[in-house]
């Protein structure tokens, strides 16, 4: 089992020390820049009872810069959780509420004409700001879902003629059900591919869902989150997050992951007939940014396997897409994620 990054060079001793100062030296600045990162966590908790996975992949989302794609059954506190997030930053947040009526012109804008001076003015729509509450992203049709495509990937919107940057901290975060159907539409394969996670909520615990009544219990309920970080904070943190060392194993641990779901027979599993189309290169590159975000939150300097196999189910289990012979057994993505990891070896 991979646990010191030295250990796992086969180089000279002056390769093996000079890993060794970069990982201290990383884990110094991890120790200063993420100063925000325990007083963030308690203002969430204020609000949010558990769902500690929920919190930590909301952290991993603002360190990374990825898009995270939230599914649960009403009331599990998704749309609080963002809500929350968005009050505890010194920035700008909208929430879209997805409607089948709603147009691509709603979300990034368009342009007007103002009578007054004969020509057309750009309206910026809520797509221009530093966190997006996506609610019920698939209650959309998919020429409104599509609008997004361009902001997430590119991280800039065109109107007319003239393409506008968005914000350097942007961070889209959608919601949806996935038990009702009915008026819903499913996300098209090419915007699920630019959620770097997707992340299931599921229900509390008895324990906690105590604490929600004893929270609620009372005249004035309202839970006052306070602003602790700023942009420049978590823009800050990102940096350092980019600087986690990454052992030549442990990329290839990845990369044994995602093509152990495309061919499965390679790595010794007989899953091929249950995977209809495997995880693409992105899950690839999230993979690495997700581990290195991972051990950021842990104030280590290195990855380890464990944080990949920590990593692997959200990043993956909207990627792979299994057959119709393994939704006739029941067995979801999630079956085959663990199977993945129980079968390729681990550094």
């Amino acid at each position: 089992m991979f646990t010191e990054p030295e250990q796992t060079q086969p180089q000279t001793g002056n390769t093996r020390e000079a890993v060794y100062r970069t990982v201290q030296e990383t884990t110094a600045r991890i120790a200063a820049a993420s100063s925000w990162l325990a007083p963030l966590q308690a203002e969430l908790r204020k609000a949010v009872i558990g769902q500690d996975h929920l919190i930590q992949r909301l952290l991993v989302g603002l360190l990374t810069g990825g898009h995270i794609l939230l599914e649960g059954v009403p009331g599990l506190a998704k749309t609080l959780a963002v809500k929350s997030l968005a009050r505890a930053i010194h920035t700008d947040f909208k929430r879209i509420q997805f409607t089948p009526d709603l147009l691509p012109a709603d979300i990034i804008g368009t342009e007007i004409y103002n009578p007054r001076d004969t020509a057309f003015e750009v309206k910026q729509g809520p797509i221009f700001s530093s966190l997006i509450l996506a609610d019920e992203i698939n209650r959309a049709p998919a020429k409104v879902q599509s609008a997004l495509l361009e902001a997430m990937q590119e991280k800039e919107v065109t109107i007319g003629d003239t393409t506008y940057r968005l914000p350097d901290l942007f961070l889209v975060l959608a919601t949806q059900n996935p038990i009702e159907q009915e008026g819903t539409y499913p996300l098209p394969e090419a915007q699920v591919d630019r959620f770097m996670l997707k992340v299931t909520i599921s229900y509390p615990t008895p324990a906690e869902e105590r604490r929600i009544i004893d929270l609620r219990d009372h005249a004035d309920s309202r839970v006052e989150v306070r602003p602790v970080t700023t942009s420049a904070d978590i823009l800050a943190a990102r940096t350092v997050v980019d600087a986690v060392y990454l052992d030549d194993k442990v990329k290839d641990y990845i990369v044994s992951l995602v093509c152990a779901s495309r061919d499965p027979a390679a790595y010794g599993l007989e899953l091929a007939h249950y995977i209809e189309s495997g995880a693409s290169p992105r899950a690839t590159l999230n993979l690495k940014e997700v581990s290195r975000s991972l051990a950021f939150l842990a104030g280590r300097g290195f990855v380890t396997p464990d944080d990949v196999k920590e990593a692997a189910s959200d990043v993956m289990r909207h990627r792979i897409r299994p057959s119709y012979e393994a939704e006739a057994e029941s067995i979801t993505s999630d079956d085959l994620i663990r199977t993945i990891l129980d079968t390729v070896p681990v550094p």
